[in-house]
């Protein structure tokens, strides 16, 4: 159930005035939602709005004054988890707000409530643990249901993981493909190297921490021994560090740290 009858299903209990049984019922002027031809709802009231707002991918002084001035304003943050969450805000200088957890686990539901809430006028920020959000994580189908009931989505740019590790490459960038988190297994995850170099296109791949190594070693197997990466380990942190060169330099370079990272394969020469 999406879009319209999502709303007209949820939003305060109101009754479906196109419905024949309804046809001829007293509608308060107060509570009968105004339609137009596209089916949108237009409230009597003014409704929220749900914000994307970016957040420091390390340092919390890439924050930017408007993303600030959002989180300070709305009527709730909606975070995948709510320690993180709370963490966030705190490391940012700001007060405490109604968090709303939004994951894989409650998606629907969390949805469907928030949905409801922007009607009766309430908005919203989502944010991620770190960076843009909804890039590799929860959020689309929140998007997807407040755009199609014709609520306003509005981005707040800012801090991304991923242009900030295309602005350091040394080499001149055109096409790209993100081929983001692979498979954990590594039969599956050798599978999908293979089908990436087959595009002969930089390829920008993310992984959790602990199987950095496996990853370098994946891309050996399937690139080959020369080929050439960069690796840009906690950017934008004190520990940050940006690697240059083939993978058994990178992996000898990080040696066992542990840490958030984006890996870079570079393209065929030429």
């Amino acid at each position: 159930m999406t879009g319209l009858k999502f709303i007209k299903k949820l939003i305060i209990g109101l009754p479906d005035w196109s419905h024949p049984s309804n046809k001829n019922e007293n509608k308060s002027p107060d509570i009968q939602p105004l339609w137009l031809k596209d089916n949108i709802i237009h409230s009597m009231t003014k409704v929220g709005k749900l914000y994307i707002v970016a957040t420091p991918i390390g340092n919390p002084r890439d924050i930017t004054l408007r993303a600030l001035d959002i989180l300070k304003e709305v009527d709730g943050v909606i975070c995948e988890e709510r320690r993180e969450g709370s963490t966030l805000l705190k490391r940012l200088d700001l007060p405490e707000r109604d968090l709303i957890t939004l994951n894989e686990h409650n998606e629907a539901e969390a949805t469907a409530d928030l949905v409801i809430r922007m009607f009766k006028g309430e908005s919203f920020a989502l944010i991620s643990d770190a960076g843009t959000p909804v890039f590799a994580d929860p959020g689309a189908y929140l998007i997807q249901e407040a755009s199609l009931s014709g609520l306003q989505v509005v981005p707040i740019p800012g801090p991304s993981s991923l242009m900030a590790m295309l602005s350091i490459l040394d080499f001149k960038l055109g096409k790209f493909v993100f081929g983001g988190f692979l498979s954990r297994v590594p039969d599956q995850r050798r599978q999908e190297l293979t089908r990436l170099r087959g595009l002969r296109l930089p390829v920008v791949l993310m992984d959790t921490p602990y199987r950095l190594a496996a990853l370098l070693d994946d891309v050996e197997k399937t690139f080959g021994k020369g080929q050439r990466l960069t690796l840009g380990f906690d950017l934008t942190q004190e520990s940050e560090l940006v690697v240059r060169g083939t993978p058994a330099e990178v992996k000898k370079a990080i040696g066992p740290r542990k840490g958030e990272f984006m890996l870079v394969v570079h393209g065929p020469p030429g």
